[in-house]
């Protein structure tokens, strides 16, 4: 199951797990569309739209809390 990482590690903006701007790698970093990354900085693999968990799934399956920075915003 996806972490549902809660922000961009590039600038920090908030990325709920219904946004639609939030992308991710094949190992979960999570970037905004407005950073426009083409890569992912961490591993260089490809960054694509995260999927948006069901609303009615969230509590059941929350997403994670812990934020992650891996590059100066």
């Amino acid at each position: 199951m996806l972490e549902l990482r809660p922000d961009c590690e590039a600038c920090g903006r908030d990325l709920p797990p219904d946004s639609p701007d939030a992308l991710i790698c094949s190992f979960e970093c999570t970037f905004c569309r407005q950073c426009g990354l083409e890569a992912c900085p961490n591993c260089g693999g490809n960054l694509v739209p995260r999927p948006i968990r069901p609303p009615a799934l969230v509590a059941r399956f929350p997403p994670s809390v812990e934020r992650r920075h891996s590059r100066p915003a």
